[in-house]
């Protein structure tokens, strides 16, 4: 978060996170609102989920919000881990499986994936 101090008030900008959609950049939530290790759920301009996350190194990653093996839209609620060679991933609050947040890869079952948005601070 950001304080600007004018002559007459203090005004606090927060820094807006971004997804890369077919259209463009999309703000989808203020950077504030993520705490390290949870998810956020945004709905994107397409009607699709996306599910974002920061670590506790403060990096950001977004995936889609809709876990491939039971159709629910839960990853948002999974939990971050890092394996021991220091891929972070989100393993389904449901089933337990883990899905890579850089590549999308499920790390439990190397046939299945989920999409990765390009996210950045706006």
């Amino acid at each position: 978060m950001t304080t600007v101090t004018a002559p007459m008030a203090t005004v606090t900008a927060t820094a807006r996170v971004e997804l890369q959609t077919p259209g463009g950049w999309v703000a989808v939530c203020d950077h504030d609102r993520l705490i390290p290790g949870r998810g956020v759920a945004v709905l994107l301009p397409d009607g699709s989920q996306a599910a974002v996350f920061t670590d506790h190194r403060g990096a950001l990653y977004a995936v889609a919000n809709r876990d491939p093996f039971t159709g629910a839209y839960v990853l948002s609620r999974g939990l971050l881990g890092s394996t021991p060679e220091g891929r972070v991933y989100v393993a389904s609050p449901l089933l337990k499986q883990r899905f890579d947040l850089s590549t999308g890869e499920c790390l439990d079952d190397a046939a299945v994936s989920i999409a990765v948005h390009p996210v950045r601070l706006g």
